[in-house]
């Protein structure tokens, strides 16, 4: 392959990642409820972030990755993960396990991008633009749409209603710190890192609160390798790249479509009607996303 022609591959795919992450990124609440029937939602975590860190580790040694100059890169790196990864997957994952509808929780972590563009502009010196924030209400309102049908107020809903705001400031925080202080250091040693952290807080929080069991089912295997592999480690290097390349409040703005192609996923994978409100929630969300990354 000519020069030319890699340089036009790695251009095309560039414009490509944000559409490959979203629809990545969206399965994420469908492997969740595949898998929780098997096993606690902490223990779930564990075990899937224990295999991602076999995952990573393997392409760290294959890459002979150098290591940092500074290991206050690698501290940096442990603290977004606890935000990034334990926050945020612990916080959805408990959620759902005590009876919040999945399509409320992703309506809760559905509004980061509109708490990252507030913050963005104090933490990081980031300009948000009008038309970016019309873009930004436009994106609520279509996620607000597209999961009112599904809100339910059955199960323990104050504390997975707390666990899913958790889990918003996890990965609201998570992304802008990620932004401020990792741009320094390799993806997948970086995610080494976060994931290294994370691992140890979770597996000491599920030995304090669930029984550590298993039921290693094949839908149970096939959900855990789906998480593993294409979300832990596919989706969240796609997440730092995109990061890496663009200002937070703008590449967060793409968590804006994951509820919409979520409901579109689950239809596909569980029988679910899309409704005149889910599409034109998905029609606002996607003109809400024009507007932030044209802002």
């Amino acid at each position: 392959m000519t020069t030319e022609a890699r340089r036009m591959v790695h251009a095309i795919w560039l414009r490509a990642m944000p559409v490959v992450f979203v629809l990545l990124w969206s399965t994420g609440f469908v492997g969740a409820k595949y898998g929780l029937p098997y096993a606690g939602p902490l223990t779930f975590v564990a075990l899937r972030i224990f295999l991602v860190i076999l995952a990573l580790g393997a392409l760290v040694a294959l890459g002979r990755v150098a290591w940092p100059a500074r290991r206050i890169t690698l501290l940096h790196s442990a603290v977004a993960g606890l935000m990034l990864q334990a926050a945020y997957l612990g916080g959805v994952f408990t959620a759902i396990a005590h009876g919040l509808p999945a399509g409320t929780v992703a309506l809760i972590v559905g509004t980061q991008p509109l708490l990252t563009a507030g913050l963005a502009p104090w933490l990081l010196g980031e300009r948000i633009s009008r038309q970016q924030w019309v873009g930004f209400l436009s994106g609520l309102a279509g996620v607000l749409l597209v999961v009112w049908s599904r809100l339910a107020w059955t199960g323990d809903f104050a504390t997975g209603l707390g666990l899913a705001c958790f889990a918003l400031l996890g990965i609201t925080f998570g992304t802008i710190y990620q932004k401020r202080f990792c741009v320094g250091i390799d993806l997948r040693l970086n995610l080494l890192g976060q994931y290294a952290s994370t691992f140890l807080v979770v597996l000491a929080a599920a030995a304090l609160t669930e029984d550590l069991h298993v039921t290693f089912s094949p839908v149970f295997i096939a959900a855990l390798a789906w998480l593993v592999l294409v979300l832990s480690v596919g989706a969240v290097l796609l997440l730092m790249t995109l990061i890496r390349h663009g200002e937070a409040a703008r590449v967060v703005s793409l968590f804006y479509l994951v509820p919409p192609v979520t409901a579109v996923i689950a239809a596909a994978a569980f029988g679910e009607t899309l409704s005149v409100a889910v599409l034109g929630g998905i029609a606002l969300t996607a003109v809400g996303v024009v507007l932030v990354n044209r802002g």
